[in-house]
C-alpha cells in the first residue's frame, strides 16, 4: 500500500470530458437555512473520452440542485443521463464542491457514478471516478478519472 500522503501515487484512468451548458434557462433560487439552494438546469452536455463518447438526449431532463453556503461554496449534486454514439444510455448522478478561487474562478471537485443496462458498458457501474473542473462561459467543463 503507498504511503496515504503520497496524492500521485492515486492510481486513475482518464475516461474523458464532460462539457455542460446551463445558460440559457433561468436557475431558480430558493433561500434556505443552509444558504440559498439553486436549480441549474443542463440544456446541452457531452462527455469525450477514449472509451466513451456521449451526448445528453435531447428532451430529456438534466440539472444541479446547487447549495450556494454563505462562504461562497457551492455543494452539487448533479442528474443527467447520456446517450453514447452506439445508443447506450447511461444514467450519471455527482456531488461535489466548488470552491471560489483568489481571482473569483470556481475550483471544482465531483465524485460521479454511472449506471447502465447496456452490457458494452456495464464496466462503468463498478466505477467510482473523481472529476476536475471549473465553470466556463456557458457552463461546466470537468476531467473524468476511474479511481483504480
Amino acid at each position: 500500500m503507498s504511503d496515504p500522503a503520497d496524492v500521485s501515487a492515486l492510481p486513475v484512468e482518464f475516461l474523458g470530458t464532460l462539457r455542460a451548458s446551463t445558460e440559457s434557462i433561468p436557475a431558480i433560487a430558493v433561500g434556505g437555512p443552509g444558504g440559498t439552494r439553486v436549480t441549474v438546469t443542463v440544456t446541452d452536455v457531452t462527455f469525450e473520452g477514449p472509451r466513451v463518447s456521449a451526448v445528453g438526449p435531447e428532451g430529456v431532463a438534466a440539472a444541479d440542485w446547487a447549495l450556494v453556503r454563505s462562504d461562497g461554496t457551492i455543494v452539487l449534486d448533479v442528474r443527467l443521463n447520456l446517450r453514447t454514439t452506439d445508443d447506450a444510455d447511461i444514467y450519471v448522478t455527482y456531488t461535489g464542491i466548488g470552491v471560489p478561487d483568489a481571482d473569483g474562478a470556481m475550483s471544482i471537485r465531483t465524485a460521479p457514478l454511472f449506471e447502465t443496462g447496456d452490457e458494452r458498458y456495464a464496466w462503468l457501474n463498478n466505477v467510482q471516478a473523481v472529476g476536475i473542473g471549473r465553470v466556463t462561459e456557458t457552463g461546466v467543463e470537468y476531467d473524468v478519472y476511474a479511481v483504480q
